[in-house]
């Protein structure tokens, strides 16, 4: 518990802007039109690229006999090939909607 209370006291400000962050993202996402609502967010996942490299590159110079270290940046990269690859999904699905019918 005393390492808990000790963590938190050295990161408040990280802390703080956390929770900045997701209010602010809560608000803006809140106020986009349903419309544009799919594009958005297809091409955030898309992004999502990032995480997979970054996953990679912390596994990388991890120390191999930290199992769990490992396992999380082995999800980490799992999710985040599915939510790129839902990305492209939802991108060719809403494409798909504008092509003409033969």
């Amino acid at each position: 518990m005393h390492e808990l209370l000790s963590f938190i006291h050295d990161n408040i400000q990280m802390i703080y802007i956390v929770i900045l962050m997701i209010f602010v993202g809560i608000e803006i996402i809140s106020h986009v039109p349903a419309v544009l609502h799919t594009p958005l967010m297809s091409g955030a996942n898309a992004i999502h690229g990032v995480v997979i490299i970054g996953a990679i590159l912390v596994m990388l110079h991890m120390n191999p006999d930290n199992k769990i270290g490992l396992a999380i940046g082995f999800v980490a990269v799992i999710l985040g090939t599915l939510n790129v690859v839902g990305g492209f999904v939802v991108t060719d699905r809403m494409l798909d909607m504008f092509k003409t019918k033969k």
